[in-house]
């Protein structure tokens, strides 16, 4: 599929681009430099499927004892690929087109105040994504009774909760409760309408090809070695963007002989669930509102996974209401060939007592009883921070580690975990990159 090192394009001849990952990095970065080059994206997952089953299936499934491991989701949808910690955390990403931002929530929360520290300013960025995405709060209609008692008992407890922007035409949005399990009627925004537009623009797509590691000559990147159809292949390139995520790249990276940061953070997720009957939150869009407190967050969310695995979830999925935590973990992780190595550390233990307590109180507070509340299982889905920018490269985005003609563009930039839905933050960071990478045109 790929000879030579050159692409054309009305005669002009225009330098090769690998892009490794079509989610939220690889896909922009896919948009943005084709046409001033020859890009090629390499995608391990295939296209994406929304989650097809009635719901009634799984909850069928789970009744029989079947659904006994987090790991047997592949088997009803294949897009999720789920890892276990050593204790016992589940971590979670999206292996397909548009890599997770498929099984996402579709929120668009800006969060670049560490990195403005650091002295790199987004503000251009970020206005692009605003003309290029339709990101709208006007959501409101959609909510149901539960949720708006809820937003304004946390108005009361002066946790200053607010509506959450949302990528996509939430019009059209017909209150079916699919968002994560990705959305069927076209109206949450994900990155493969990007990567359509690069595509449209010239830019081909390799999928089922799993990127082992860059080839790096004489400090410079040669291009990168696949697993494709049961072959071992190499795809030339005059220039490599790793985008594979916050577990595919650091794994890459090591696999090419760059030393990645023991730096790994996830964003876990626990819910504080609660019978209420006739709630229907699993028929609403996830994450309505969210509270922010300085590490972690709560929204309220029906948490699938914990649905459709675990034991304690055992009520009818509409008269089930939960509140989401997300934590903004400590970076101390770590990845290997056959594992992800990752703990709660004693603070982050700490700092989830403190959010379940007050996810407790919200509970209460709507008339629930302290008996009747149970947990989710804790999982995680953000991983990043294992090649984090520094103030050394808040011009450049490249490590010196790194040949001059490899990037990174997704969340293994980040010092550290937002503690908050990443993706337009990664979007931005990945427009970012692209403006650098034009330097090397032919």
């Amino acid at each position: 599929m790929l000879q030579g090192t050159v692409g054309h394009a009305g005669g002009k001849v225009m330098k090769k681009a690998i892009v490794v990952g079509s989610g939220a990095g690889g896909a922009t970065v896919s948009k943005e430099l084709q046409g001033h080059f020859d890009v090629t994206v390499l995608e391990a997952g295939k296209k994406f499927r929304p989650f097809s089953l009635d719901l009634r299936v799984p909850e069928k499934l789970k009744k029989t004892g079947l659904l006994f491991n987090e790991r047997l989701i592949k088997l009803i949808f294949p897009i999720m690929k789920i890892r276990k910690c050593d204790d016992r955390m589940i971590l979670v990403n999206g292996i397909g087109y548009g890599g997770t931002t498929t099984i996402s929530a579709g929120n668009a929360l800006r969060k670049d105040e560490d990195l403005k520290k650091m002295g790199i300013d987004l503000d251009d960025e970020f206005e692009e994504i605003y003309q290029e995405i339709t990101v709208t709060s006007d959501h409101h209609r959609l909510w149901r009774k539960p949720t708006q008692q809820l937003f304004k008992i946390c108005q009361e407890m002066d946790l200053d909760p607010n509506p959450t922007p949302k990528m996509g035409n939430y019009e059209r949005c017909r209150s079916c409760g699919r968002c994560v399990l990705g959305c069927p009627h076209g109206v949450k925004w994900d990155s493969r309408r990007f990567l359509l537009t690069a595509m449209d623009k010239g830019a081909r797509l390799v999928p089922g090809c799993r990127v082992e590691e860059v080839v790096i000559e004489r400090n410079e990147a040669r291009g990168v070695l696949v697993r494709h159809k049961g072959r071992r292949k190499f795809f030339p390139a005059d220039l490599v963007i790793l985008a594979a995520g916050g577990f595919g790249t650091p794994q890459i990276l090591k696999n090419s002989g760059i030393d990645c940061e023991p730096n790994l953070f996830v964003d876990p997720v626990l819910c504080v669930a609660v019978e209420w009957r006739g709630c229907h939150q699993n028929q609403e869009i996830p994450m309505p509102f969210v509270v922010q407190r300085e590490h972690y967050i709560l929204s309220p969310y029906f948490d699938h996974l914990s649905f459709f695995f675990n034991k304690r979830w055992n009520h009818p999925p509409q008269n089930i209401l939960s509140m989401m935590i997300k934590l903004a973990d400590n970076n101390i992780g770590d990845i290997s060939k056959r594992k992800v190595k990752k703990s709660l550390s004693e603070q982050d233990k700490r700092r989830l007592e403190e959010a379940v307590s007050i996810s407790k109180e919200i509970l209460l507070r709507l008339g629930a009883k302290k008996e009747d509340m149970f947990l989710g299982t804790i999982n995680a889905g953000h991983p990043g921070g294992m090649l984090p920018l520094s103030e050394l490269e808040a011009e450049s985005f490249h490590n010196p580690r790194l040949p001059g003609n490899l990037y990174v563009a997704d969340a293994t930039l980040l010092p550290k975990s937002l503690g908050n839905p990443p993706i337009l933050t990664i979007v931005a960071l990945a427009k970012r990159v692209s403006k650098l990478c034009t330097s090397f045109r032919a």
